[in-house]
This record gives structure tokens, C-alpha cells and sequence, in this order.
């Protein structure tokens, strides 16, 4: 009920001291616009709200033998604003991924898969400490229709835990939706996304389980957006 947006929007600085490492640093900064909707407070605001770094490490190479690149993905991302509500909290995450893509026509056609785990702990206010985590799969389909651009799609599914373990399962959902790829010159280049939810289930300890779509745990649409530059 109500009308509920949110935003974050990352400002980073990549750096590969290796072909195999890559590091990134930067700071999160988040809008946030919610009106009449049941639990959370009316709020219209733009925040500092947090910082990450992110670690990854080339697993396995493609090479012209192996068509198969695996990287290994760390991010811990620390929070001051709760991202569903806007509230001051103390959040801390660890994003771990692995990430795998396979190029089924050489430079033409790929495959992607990844595998999530993201744990973290809240602190809120009234000094409440909640603990949850987040479990995932995806697959994807991408198609170079020009030099500069690739077009594809993938899904995702998720699962959401109110622990750091894979124990109290609280619901699950299966997001779908496109991706796109613009190489805008030889040192500038966006990626995008946009995710929506077209099934889900909510459970609960006293109620039977909810199936349709998890409005409690994940978003009904998601998008991404990246600008980047290489200097």
C-alpha cells in the first residue's frame, strides 16, 4: 500500500594491479520516498549512507583452449541508512560470489551463471540486533548484435533467511528481466539492468505460506544502471 521508491548510487574507484586481482573503494549515497505505506515512516530524503570494498580474483581465465573465465567476488559494504527504510541504523554486509561465463560463439554469444551469499547483521536504534542472509542463483544469455553493444537477459533466484545461516527460511522469489551493454568509446563504457519479480512465497511461523509475489523480503522491480570510465 502507499507509494514506496528507493535509490542507492555507488561513486567508486576500481584499480587491477594484476591481470587476476581487481580492488574497488567508494562510498554509497541513497534517496529515499515513502508515503502511507504500512510499518515504515513517511520519509522523503537524500543521505550519505555508507562505504564497501569489493575484491575480486580471476579463478580461471578464457583462453583461445577454454572458453570458461570463473572470478571469485568479496564485497563488505558497511551502512549508516537502512536500505528498505531509510532509518539511521549500523549495517554491516559481506557480498561472496562467484561469477562464471562462457562464451558459446567466440565474441558472439555468451552464457553467465553466478552464485550469491550475502550475510549481514542490524543495529538499529533501540539497540535491536537482527541477523539475515540472502542466497541466490542466476543464469544468463547475452548477444553481441554490434562491436560496441551487447544485448541479453537473465533470472535470478533468491532465497532470504532471518539468520547468518541457511536455518529459518522466510521466503523465496524468482526475478526476470533484461541486460545491456554499451561500449560509448575506448575508455567509457555502461551496463544495465532492469529485474522484476514474477513469482514468490512468504512463510511465516503462524501463518500458512503466501504465493504470489515476497513484497517482504525483495523488491517487485529492480534496476541497475553503470557509467564508467578508464583513465
Amino acid at each position: 500500500d502507499g507509494r514506496y521508491s528507493a535509490t542507492e548510487t555507488k561513486f567508486e574507484y576500481e584499480t587491477t594491479p594484476t591481470q587476476f586481482i581487481q580492488l574497488e573503494f567508494g562510498t554509497l549515497a541513497s534517496t529515499h520516498n515513502i508515503s502511507g505505506v504500512t510499518d515504515l515512516d513517511d520519509r522523503s530524503q537524500i543521505a550519505f549512507s555508507g562505504a564497501f570494498a569489493e575484491f575480486r580474483y580471476l579463478m580461471l581465465e578464457r583462453t583461445a583452449s577454454s572458453p570458461l573465465a570463473v572470478t571469485l567476488s568479496l564485497e563488505p559494504t558497511w551502512r549508516r541508512i537502512d536500505e528498505t527504510g531509510g532509518e539511521a541504523v549500523t549495517n554491516y554486509e559481506f557480498e561472496v560470489k562467484l561469477n562464471s561465463d562462457l562464451e558459446l560463439v567466440r565474441n558472439r554469444l555468451f552464457a553467465g551463471f553466478n552464485l550469491l551469499y550475502e550475510p549481514e547483521i542490524t543495529r538499529t536504534t533501540l539497540g535491536e540486533i537482527e541477523r539475515e542472509s540472502k542466497l541466490g542463483v542466476s543464469g544468463a544469455l547475452a548477444l553481441r548484435v554490434h562491436p560496441n553493444v551487447v544485448v541479453g537477459a537473465e533470472v535470478w533466484y533468491l532465497r532470504h533467511y532471518d539468520s547468518l545461516g541457511l536455518e529459518a527460511f522466510t521466503g523465496d522469489a524468482i526475478m526476470v528481466g533484461p541486460t545491456l551493454y554499451i561500449q560509448l568509446s575506448r575508455k567509457t563504457f555502461m551496463t544495465a539492468a532492469w529485474n522484476v519479480q514474477v513469482w514468490g512465497r512468504e512463510f511465516s511461523e503462524d501463518a500458512p505460506p503466501v504465493v504470489g509475489l515476497n513484497l517482504a523480503e525483495f523488491q517487485r522491480h529492480r534496476a541497475r544502471l553503470k557509467w564508467a570510465i578508464e583513465f
